[in-house]
């Protein structure tokens, strides 16, 4: 292709294996690159099919050639901070922090520093020439008020690895979660759509008409009075507010969650016993306490765990302590 200057090409051609998938599908898996990065090359007409843009949603067929052009990084706006870290494993390939709660992951309207990204180019630049100009190295993220640890890959080797291993449903996550009422059983599982909010443009919804599929498992750990109830919760699908939307949608949204339903004002309803809940619980009590996945480079099987950070350890222990 011509036309863009100290641009690198990628030409592939299709295996007769490899019939069927979406294109941007199997260029995910074949490149190990983001669903949102291919995306931006395919709208900017940067991916071709036997020497004309491409569509996302064509069907690749063995024999195909395809062409990716890669154009020059654009420089990153993005400056490094001096933040805190609570830095869990660390190697030449990748990070594993935990995130502590009311922290941004990364810029965005409203929050252009101060964030978990600001931080941790701070303390590996490294980062910042892996993935996405704009979030470089992250390969997925956490809410700011959800706590809990999170991957970032400091190479090309892991970055691709992780994308490709969070693709395919590899990495293990699980979360705890303080929900309103008691559920049904003792452990279930959740399906249903998540796309954006028909009317509400901030919020996700099960009720949207272009959502994704979305899958939780979840187990109760205990039960407290109020109705409160601790849960563990393992996400199979990895949508954007997908568990605090899957348990509002069962009619038990995460405790301190205001947006679906879970805010704090529902203890003026609750026994007077439960009233000092209402200092402790700022931000929605939901924490992401288990991560493991395949180290990129050595293969080993890597597993982590994150203790309770305080604030939802305090709620707990108040309620362990009511009769």
């Amino acid at each position: 292709m011509t036309g863009h200057n100290n641009s690198e090409v990628i030409s592939l051609i299709v295996g007769e294996s490899e019939s069927g998938p979406r294109l941007d599908q199997y260029l995910a898996r074949r490149l190990g690159w983001s669903r949102a990065r291919l995306q931006k090359l395919l709208k900017s007409g940067l991916v071709t099919l036997n020497g004309r843009p491409a569509a996302a949603s064509h069907r690749v067929r063995a024999g195909e050639a395809l062409q990716v052009t890669l154009l020059p990084p654009e420089p990153s706006s993005l400056i490094p901070e001096a933040l805190p870290l609570d830095v869990v494993y660390e190697d030449r390939d990748l990070i594993v922090v935990n995130k502590p709660p009311s922290l941004v992951v990364h810029p965005a309207p409203g929050h252009r520093g101060g964030t978990l990204l600001n931080a941790l180019l701070a303390h590996c630049p490294e980062l910042k020439e892996m993935g996405d100009v704009s979030r470089p190295g992250l390969v997925h993220r956490l809410d700011k008020d959800t706590s809990g640890l999170l991957v970032a890959a400091k190479t090309e080797l892991a970055h691709q690895a992780l994308v490709r291993q969070f693709q395919e449903r590899e990495v293990r996550k699980r979360y705890l979660a303080l929900v309103w009422g008691r559920l049904p059983q003792k452990s279930g599982r959740i399906e249903g759509i998540v796309g954006r909010h028909p009317t509400q443009r901030q919020k996700m919804s099960v009720h949207s008409r272009r959502g994704k599929e979305a899958v939780t498992l979840w187990q109760v750990v205990r039960e407290f009075p109020g109705p409160l109830t601790l849960v563990e919760l393992t996400p199979q699908t990895g949508r954007t507010h997908q568990l605090r939307v899957h348990l509002a949608s069962l009619g038990h949204p995460v405790l301190g969650d205001a947006t679906y339903g879970g805010g704090v004002s529902r203890l003026k309803a609750a026994p007077p016993r439960l009233s000092p809940l209402r200092p402790l619980v700022r931000r929605q009590l939901l924490h992401a306490w288990r991560l493991g996945f395949t180290h990129p480079r050595s293969g080993e099987e890597l597993n982590w765990e994150a203790p309770l950070p305080e604030d939802f350890q305090n709620t707990v222990d108040f309620l362990e302590g009511v009769d």
